[in-house]
């Protein structure tokens, strides 16, 4: 009965590309200092988290990022034996599940330190958010001095256990030469940093600024982790970017033809009757809209995979639904499979082109593809 609903729209997930996409990125690492760590926040950039968890842990990956302690629980339960970093500031109040679930939270302040020792029974493990130009959460790490005292400060904290310091780079997937030097300013702040707090007898197990740009533009065996997120998937940092590595995408997005009906010169489709057909068209309905996390902003840019060929959108897409001219493809019939993201032939639409239309980013169209689409785990 299960897979009858699938019929519809499912998201298939290629766990093969998944496995081939990691053992590339490793590539790019000094084994012996950086070691990488997987961020599967979002359920896992909306390609589900426990199930990517288990492969990157059968591959030898110990180290998770997720953004709160819901995403951390789930990894837990699902078998997660590595070391789970919440990236996100975590509620103090719940420092004892942090402690009895062996997850490491993220200190943002000397205050959220604090609330945090206060409210702790026992030991909670934690990493401090250094902030080096994000100017998002975090301790400044403009002067080095300041900074390491404040990190020794709340090292001496009652049950407060500093592990390790941490970054994140604003602009690591930019060309710009602007931004290419302020990427290595905010590195050597970082390490300058991180030296004058081991200088101040904290031991740091971790200091890691590496996300997937960084790690791959920007690589340096200081960072203990490179933590790899969208690239794991198969998607660009920036869509614009020439990547130093080939990367699949693991996330396929297909539906199927609900109908089909011949449309007259003067007929409009959809809501509000922007597209207006300028002869008789064959036009196709697809039971997939923007509940399913199809965005409507690309209404009448988008392209759809039909027998391996592009069939363009016309008319509004609605919550459930989207109407496409399949005029000059021919042969077309109810039940046809319709592919929305990844490849049909040789044809190919990736999450980063429908980014592009978006004027987004690929992480906010897979991520936005709705829980309501069942996900389907494929091997090749």
């Amino acid at each position: 009965m299960e897979q009858l609903f699938f019929k519809r729209v499912c998201a298939e997930i290629n766990l093969s590309a998944a496995e081939r996409n990691l053992s590339a990125l490793k590539t790019f690492l000094d084994p012996s200092r950086t070691k990488p760590a997987c961020v599967i926040k979002a359920d896992g950039y909306g390609h589900g988290d426990a199930e990517l968890m288990q492969l990157y842990q059968r591959m030898g990956v110990d180290f998770f990022c997720v953004s709160n302690i819901p995403e951390a629980l789930r990894l837990r339960e699902n078998g997660c034996r590595g070391d789970i970093l919440i990236l996100s500031h975590s509620v103090p109040e719940a420092s004892d599940i942090l402690s009895e679930n062996n997850i490491i939270c993220t200190v943002v302040s000397p205050e959220n330190a604090h609330e945090i020792s206060r409210l702790a029974s026992r030991p909670v493990r934690a990493h401090i958010k250094l902030d080096t130009g994000m100017n998002r959460v975090g301790i400044r790490a403009d002067d080095p001095v300041k900074c390491a005292c404040a990190v020794k400060e709340i090292s001496s904290l009652p049950n407060l256990q500093v592990e390790g310091v941490f970054t994140h780079l604003a602009a690591a997937d930019s060309t710009v030469p602007v931004n290419v030097s302020f990427t290595k300013e905010q590195m050597e702040k970082f390490f300058s940093a991180a030296d004058a707090i081991e200088k101040m007898g904290v031991p740091l197990i971790h200091k890691h600024c590496l996300n997937s740009a960084g790690a791959l533009f920007h690589y340096d065996n200081r960072s203990t982790l490179a933590r790899f997120g969208i690239v794991l998937y198969g998607l660009k940092p920036d869509y614009a970017l020439e990547m130093p590595v080939k990367l699949e995408p693991v996330m396929s997005v297909r539906s199927m033809v609900s109908q089909i009906k011949t449309i007259h010169k003067g007929d409009t489709v959809s809501y509000g009757r922007t597209y207006t057909a300028d002869s008789d068209r064959v036009i196709a309905t697809i039971p997939c809209g923007y509940a399913d996390g199809y965005p409507r902003i690309i209404s009448e840019k988008n392209e759809v995979l039909i027998h391996g060929k592009r069939a363009k959108g016309v008319g509004r897409v609605c919550m459930d639904q989207m109407m496409v001219d399949v005029t000059h493809i021919g042969n077309v019939a109810v039940g046809d499979e319709v592919t929305l993201i990844g490849r049909d032939g040789s044809e190919e639409i990736t999450a980063d082109d429908i980014a592009e239309l978006a004027g987004t980013i690929g992480y906010e169209i897979v991520c936005g593809i709705s829980g309501r689409v069942p996900r389907v785990y494929i091997n090749g």
